[in-house]
């Protein structure tokens, strides 16, 4: 096999400048797969569109859901909460055959290859605080105080679970599960929306929004789980860095009024393995 394995977030496509990005997203061969890693849009059937146009253009399509697919709001006729509104996502995924958190990990046998390919679902638990809080509740406060409140706290409903945390616990315990159930000599790509450690956020303007990015359960899982790449996106800060001599690609679009400050026309399809990364 050949091609490319390449990877894209926070697609944002109900924004039309978004959409036009999008619809020029094409493979470099009949073989690439694409793995999009979460934030395709808020309303069910503008994900539904856009995966399955992807899923048209490219040899294999992997998605992770992020916080955006998971709102819940008066526009979008679907109208499910939470555990229920993800299930049925899934739902709309196989029928288009695009793999999810839920299918059987594939493996990339392309260049780089052969390579476990792991979507995975996290969600965050609030542990990445600002700084001098100990608390869920003093990281709230603090974050209420500055304004600065992710769309989530009125948005994403935890249901059935009673809060955000909890249905991420339940999410890192099952996944971290099947992750040690990998053939231990085959490495991974681990594709999550939500960074897997802290360190990504250090560079957010607003610390406060840390709290909604992540968890440190999954701290050392690049190491852990033999990570050839981790590929996420959520803070629309798009860029290559290494932890633990391990590559992360933040893989993110983000609003155009963000893009357009890059100059340079947006080309949002990163290349993660095969040909030069």
């Amino acid at each position: 096999m050949s091609g490319s394995l390449f990877a894209v977030s926070d697609l944002h496509v109900a924004y039309p400048e978004n959409r036009s990005v999008v619809d020029r997203i094409e493979p470099e061969s009949d073989e690439d797969w694409l793995l999009v890693a979460g934030d395709v849009g808020e309303a069910f059937g503008d994900v539904e569109r856009t995966l399955r146009e992807l899923r048209g253009r490219f040899h294999r399509l992997v998605w992770v859901p992020g916080n955006h697919e998971l709102w819940t709001h008066g526009r979008d006729p679907v109208r499910l909460r939470g555990e229920h509104r993800y299930r049925e996502l899934v739902r709309m995924c196989r029928d288009h055959d695009v793999l999810t958190p839920e299918d059987e990990y594939p493996t990339w046998h392309g260049p780089d290859g052969p390579v476990t390919i792991a979507p995975l679902f996290l969600l965050y638990d609030y542990s990445f605080r600002p700084p001098g809080t100990r608390t869920k509740e003093e990281a709230l406060r603090v974050a209420y105080d500055s304004g600065v409140v992710c769309t989530d706290e009125m948005m994403l409903h935890p249901d059935p679970y009673p809060d955000r945390e909890s249905w991420c616990w339940a999410r890192v315990a099952t996944t971290e599960r099947r992750l040690a159930a990998i053939d231990p000599a085959a490495p991974t790509v681990l594709i999550n929306h939500w960074p897997l450690v802290r360190q990504p956020t250090e560079v957010l303007w607003y610390p406060e929004f840390a709290q909604w990015c992540g968890t440190e359960r999954t701290a050392d899982w690049h190491v852990r789980f033999r990570a050839a790449a981790v590929v996420y996106g959520h803070l629309h800060i798009p860029r290559t860095t290494h932890y633990d001599g391990v590559r992360f690609e933040e893989v993110s679009l983000g609003y155009p009024r963000e893009w357009r400050r890059r100059g340079a026309p947006p080309s949002p399809m990163r290349r993660i393995l095969g040909g030069r990364p």
